[in-house]
């Protein structure tokens, strides 16, 4: 007959070498296993989606950057042309765009300061203890007006102190201000020293011996004093401000490179004219601007590209996006955004009148012919939607991009990506509550699976037993 001991034994795994506690490892995992599969299933799409709104938030961003820097950069500003370009070269301020023509005529120009000390019999020779004050002001004639706003400079000269090391000691102390040196000629050794442009920008020298009784003469400080009252040559070149006439209105400079002009208008000054006036005058870069305009284009499709493949209603990434639906809604308008609200009746006001055309498919292309007409009838007008002030292309673009991107925005890009940021955050907070979930379960079924088995063993040893009886029995009968 059949043993029922051994069969309730081969049933329960005793005694065949049954790991309880990795089948308790197995059961937990199994428990949790649909829940915590189809949470990473869910964040990995989310993470997906964080990376495309990203990277559309990203082009938009960096599209508007890049129109920003085109024009900042003055491109596309107008190019300016001088009849007697001897006298001056012209440049504009990046983001504004002058207009008409202007007269220029150029006085004086500006020019620094030149001081010669006297001579020295070489440039190790000692220059005297004590404290070398440079004073900075106007020098006129045999006369000096400090500047009280221009600290004057200390310089502590020792005993061991060189004329070039005292040349080293005033570039330092000055800071740029002077451009000091030492010249080697046939009388010996001179102290050069050289200002910055500008009327202002003179200088007196004070050489405050430390000697007893001073002696003015090498190797006593006092010897590199200098005041225009008591120059002898030392003075070679006097500081002096720019002159010139803008259309015969008289102007100043302390430098040649001469800014805040009209318009944005940047000046600088190489030689004199007096008497004979040169012309500016500015014409708009119609091929700049159509060759931005290209650019721009293929900017655009670049995003609609994005747009149209992760936005796709089948297969898209961020298919049903609020942000992106609402991008693309946005671009669709822009051929008829008004860009510059103040243009006068019959002037380029919209994205439409530069070329800018919308198709079908939600791309974009160039109308040449549109944009010529606009550049042919109004010239000014066209190069006047491309400013880094509150109305035009780029600050349209600007608003856009902002608008698109802003975070605290659900309805934008910004906004589904902080939605989507705070999924993927609540499904790792539930991820973790099932690791600890699991891992509860995982300890109480080893706990009663080591206690079934250790029952199992005791009832094994018992059936054992009670077979041993029952064959017993079985052979005296």
């Amino acid at each position: 007959m059949d043993n029922p001991g051994s069969s309730i034994i081969s049933a329960f795994g005793a005694g065949s070498g049954v790991d309880f506690v990795q089948l308790a490892t197995d059961l937990s995992d199994a428990t949790f296993s649909f829940q915590r599969e189809n949470l990473e299933a869910r964040n990995e799409a989310l993470e997906a989606r964080i990376s495309a709104a990203s990277l559309l938030r990203n082009s938009l961003t960096t599209l508007a950057s890049a129109l920003g820097d085109r024009i900042r950069t003055g491109d596309l500003a107008p190019t300016a042309d001088i009849d007697n370009p001897g006298v001056a070269s012209i440049s504009t301020t990046p983001g504004l765009t002058p207009t008409g023509t202007y007269s220029l005529e150029v006085s004086q120009l500006a020019d620094s300061q030149t001081l010669v000390s006297q001579n020295y019999g070489s440039s190790s020779d000692t220059v005297g203890e004590g404290t070398l004050r440079i004073r900075f002001g106007e020098v006129d004639g045999a006369s000096f007006a400090e500047d009280t706003d221009q600290t004057p400079l200390e310089i502590e000269v020792t005993d061991s102190d060189t004329l070039q090391s005292i040349a080293a000691k005033i570039n330092s102390a000055s800071g740029g201000a002077l451009d000091a040196y030492v010249a080697n000629g046939t009388n010996g050794a001179q102290l050069v020293i050289k200002g910055e442009q500008g009327a202002n920008n003179g200088f007196t020298i004070e050489g405050e011996s430390s000697a007893a009784t001073p002696s003015a003469i090498p190797g006593d400080l006092s010897y590199l004093s200098w005041q225009p009252s008591t120059d002898a040559g030392e003075l070679r070149q006097s500081a002096q401000d720019a002159l010139f006439e803008l259309d015969t209105v008289q102007l100043s400079s302390e430098s040649n490179t001469v800014t805040d002009l009209p318009e944005g208008m940047i000046l600088n000054l190489t030689a004199t004219n007096v008497g004979a006036p040169t012309v500016i005058a500015f014409e708009n870069d119609n091929t700049a601007i159509s060759s931005l305009m290209s650019d721009f284009v293929a900017a655009l499709n670049d995003l609609a590209a994005s747009i149209n493949e992760e936005g796709a209603a089948l297969g898209g990434t961020l298919a049903n996006d609020p942000g992106t639906r609402e991008l693309k809604r946005d671009l669709g308008r822009l051929t008829s955004e008004v860009v510059m609200p103040n243009a006068e009746e019959g002037e380029p006001s919209t994205l439409s009148d530069l070329g800018l055309s919308l198709n079908r498919d939600g791309t974009f292309s160039l109308d040449t012919e549109r944009l010529n007409a606009t550049l042919a009838a109004s010239p000014d007008g066209a190069a006047a939607m491309f400013t880094t002030g509150v109305f035009g292309v780029f600050a349209t673009m600007d608003n856009l991009s902002r608008d698109n991107t802003l975070l605290s925005d659900p309805g934008s890009l910004g906004g589904s990506m902080v939605r989507y940021e705070a999924l993927v955050e609540s499904n790792e907070e539930r991820l973790t509550r099932i690791a600890d979930q699991q891992e509860s379960l995982r300890s109480r079924l080893t706990r009663d699976l080591v206690a079934a088995e250790s029952r199992i063993s005791t009832s094994q040893s018992t059936l054992s037993f009670l077979q041993q009886q029952i064959e017993a029995w079985n052979g005296s009968s």
